[in-house]
């Protein structure tokens, strides 16, 4: 069963989702957030991919903190939007730490794509991608978190 997870940012969201052994993790999409509630975006999402393809294990939300583990200005807001998710879909729904996801992201992406413009729209999909890469690795491992 596939894994989905959800870069979760106040402009983008971007999703990555896993390959049916639940092993690799590649870029879905992202999804513009200006004046549309987020839930529902992904909620609908969700929807979707159950539909189109099979049932989803689980949802892993990046949960974002300070690199000293701290809570980060989106800590609160992201806590909240799971709560808010786990009202609408039936996955179960796992916070999974998103630490440097983007940066990493970012990085990746510049070895390919020079120009920043061309990287933009695919950092946060892409930055699901690192956190479910992770979340999968670890399970893999037999380590929870």
């Amino acid at each position: 069963m596939r894994v989905l997870a959800v870069d979760y940012g106040l402009r983008r969201i971007g999703l990555a989702i896993s390959d049916p052994s639940a092993t690799l993790a590649r870029p879905l999409r992202t999804i513009g957030t200006k004046g549309r509630d987020p839930v529902e975006l992904v909620a609908d999402a969700i929807s979707a991919l159950v539909r189109e393809e099979e049932t989803l294990s689980a949802v892993v939300v990046g949960l974002p903190r300070r690199l000293d583990g701290t809570p980060h200005e989106l800590t609160a807001r992201v806590r909240s939007f799971v709560e808010a998710l786990r009202l609408r879909v039936t996955p179960p729904i796992v916070l999974w730490d998103e630490r440097l996801s983007s940066r990493e992201a970012e990085s990746r992406l510049a070895e390919r794509y020079r120009d920043w413009r061309a990287r933009k729209p695919l950092l946060d999909a892409a930055a699901a991608a690192i956190i479910l890469q992770e979340y999968l690795d670890d399970r893999q491992g037999g380590e929870g978190r």
